[in-house]
C-alpha cells in the first residue's frame, strides 16, 4: 500500500461542487467553500475522499496549500486508485 499523488486545480466559491476534467494532467475541483481560514482545502479534501472512496483521513495535501494549485496524497492501492483518477479524467 502506498500513496498516489493527485495534481488537483481548485476553484473556490463555486455555486456547487465537482470533481471532474482538467487541464496539464489535473483534475478540477469546484467547491463552494471560500479560500478562508482552511475551508476550501478541507472542503476539497472531502470532495476527493468521497470521489475516490476513502476516508477523509487517507487523504491530505501535499503541497499548494495556499495556492489553487494542489498536490494531494491519497493512501491506498496506487493502481485502483489511478484507475479512478483516470475515469474521472476521462468520463
Amino acid at each position: 500500500m502506498s500513496d498516489f499523488v493527485l495534481a488537483v486545480r481548485v476553484t473556490p466559491r463555486s455555486s456547487r461542487a465537482s470533481l471532474g476534467p482538467g487541464r496539464d494532467g489535473a483534475l478540477a475541483a469546484r467547491v463552494t467553500a471560500p479560500p478562508v481560514d482552511g475551508e476550501a482545502n478541507d472542503a476539497v479534501v472531502a470532495l476527493v475522499a468521497k470521489a475516490f472512496g476513502v476516508p477523509k483521513r487517507d487523504v491530505r495535501i501535499v503541497g499548494g496549500e495556499t495556492s489553487p494549485e494542489k498536490r494531494l496524497a491519497i493512501a491506498g492501492d496506487a493502481d485502483a486508485l489511478a484507475a479512478i483518477a483516470a475515469q474521472i479524467a476521462n468520463p
